[in-house]
C-alpha cells in the first residue's frame, strides 16, 4: 500500500487542486453555464424567461432535487445542434482539465432532447466529437454515459435505448437520473438487463434522496458496478459492509448534496465516515453550473468543511480511477502519476 508521505494541512488545498483525478458523475447539461446558455439562445433565435445573465443564475435556489430539475430541464432548451452539444462538453472538458482531471465519464440525459425533437445522432455525435479532440489538444481522456430519466417510463427508456443502438460504439454505459424518490430502480430492471446483455456498463443514482433500500434494489435488481450518490449507505450496517466488501464505488457529490439540503451544513457532511468505513467513495462535481463549484471546488470545500487529511485525499484520487470504465492499462498510468505528485509535491516539483 502506498505510504502517503507527510504534507502539512495548511498546504492541503493546493495538493488538492494539484491531484490528478477522474470525474465520474458529471451532468454534462448540468455544466451550461448561464453564459453559454444565453449565448446559445441567442444564436439559435430562442428567448428566455429571464432578463439576463444574473437573474437567472439568481434562480439557483432549490430546496430539494425536483426544484433544481425544473430549471435544468429549462436550460437544456437551447441546446438544438450538433455544435451546440459539442461547445457544451468542450467548455466543460476544457475546465476538468484546468482542474488536472485526467479522464472524465460525462453523464448525458438524452430523452430531454429526444422530447423536444432533437435527434439522438445530434446529442451524441456533438458530445462524442468533443471528447474525440479533448483527448488530443486538451490531454483528457472522456467518455459518455447515456442516463435514462427514471420519472419517464421503462417504455420510454427502452425506445431510447433503441434510437441509440446505432451509436452504442461511441458511448461507454447507462445510468438512471432525474427525479429518485417515487422512482425505485427496480421500475428499469428489464431495460438495465437488456443493457447488460449489449455489454454496456452500468450505473444508477441511488440514496441521494432516496432511502438504503433504493441502494440494494441497484445493486440486485439492475445489477450496477457504481452507485451514484449513495451517501444515505450509512443508515444501514450491513449495506456498508456490502459496498465496501465489494468495492462498489459511490460517486459522491459534497456541493450539490449541500445545495439540495442533503446536508445542508457541508461540515456534517458523511464522506469522511464512507472512506473510513473503507467503501471506494469518490468525488464529483455533479451539476458544477448549478451547484457552485466544479471538482476542485468539490475537494477543497468538503475538506476545509469536515477537517479530512492528506490520508483521505489521495484515497478519494485512487478510488476515482480504480472506479472508472477506464482500461486496466490507462489506470495504472494514472495512479502513478497519482503517487508521483504526491511524492514530489513537498519539493515543490509540479
Amino acid at each position: 500500500m502506498f505510504k502517503v508521505p507527510p504534507i502539512p494541512a495548511a498546504r492541503i488545498p493546493e495538493l488538492l487542486r494539484a491531484m490528478p483525478k477522474a470525474e465520474l458523475h458529471i451532468h454534462i447539461e448540468g455544466s451550461l453555464e448561464p453564459e453559454l446558455i444565453f449565448a446559445l439562445a441567442q444564436r439559435n433565435g430562442l428567448s428566455l424567461p429571464y432578463a439576463d445573465v444574473q437573474a437567472l443564475r439568481s434562480a439557483y435556489a432549490f430546496t430539494n432535487l425536483q426544484s433544481f430539475l425544473d430549471i435544468y430541464y429549462a436550460g437544456a432548451s437551447v441546446l438544438l445542434h450538433e455544435q451546440d452539444f459539442y461547445d457544451m462538453a468542450r467548455a466543460y472538458l476544457v475546465r476538468a482539465a484546468a482542474d488536472n482531471v485526467l479522464h472524465a465519464e460525462l453523464f448525458f440525459d438524452p430523452q430531454t432532447h429526444t422530447e423536444r425533437g432533437v435527434a439522438m445522432e445530434t446529442v451524441i455525435n456533438g458530445l462524442h466529437h468533443a471528447c474525440v479532440d479533448a483527448r488530443k489538444d486538451l490531454g483528457i481522456s472522456a467518455t459518455l454515459i447515456l442516463c435514462f430519466l427514471r420519472h419517464l417510463s421503462e417504455e420510454s427508456a427502452f425506445e431510447t435505448l433503441e434510437q441509440a443502438q446505432p451509436f452504442l460504439d461511441k458511448i461507454v454505459g447507462v445510468g438512471l437520473d432525474s427525479s429518485e424518490v417515487g422512482n425505485p430502480p427496480e421500475k428499469f430492471a428489464r431495460v438495465f438487463a437488456r443493457c447488460r446483455e449489449l455489454g454496456l456498463h452500468l450505473v444508477a443514482h441511488a440514496g441521494e434522496e432516496g432511502p438504503p433500500a433504493y441502494i440494494w434494489s441497484a445493486l440486485d435488481v439492475l445489477k450496477v458496478e457504481r452507485i451514484d450518490h449513495g451517501v444515505q449507505a450509512v443508515h444501514d450496517a450491513a449495506l456498508m459492509q456490502r459496498l465496501a466488501q465489494d468495492r462498489i464505488a459511490l460517486t459522491v457529490c459534497p456541493l450539490s448534496n449541500q445545495k439540495l439540503c442533503v446536508f445542508p451544513n457541508l461540515g456534517d457532511h458523511n464522506l469522511a465516515k464512507l472512506l473510513d468505513a473503507g467503501l471506494a467513495a469518490t468525488v464529483n462535481s455533479d451539476d458544477p453550473a448549478y451547484f457552485g463549484g466544479y471538482i476542485n471546488d468539490n475537494f477543497t470545500e468538503v475538506f476545509a468543511a469536515t477537517g479530512m487529511t492528506v490520508r483521505h485525499a489521495y484515497q478519494l484520487a485512487f478510488n476515482s480511477f480504480e472506479a472508472s470504465f477506464a482500461g486496466n492499462a490507462d489506470k495504472r498510468v494514472w495512479e502513478h502519476k497519482l503517487k508521483e505528485r504526491f511524492e514530489r509535491f513537498m519539493e515543490h516539483d509540479y
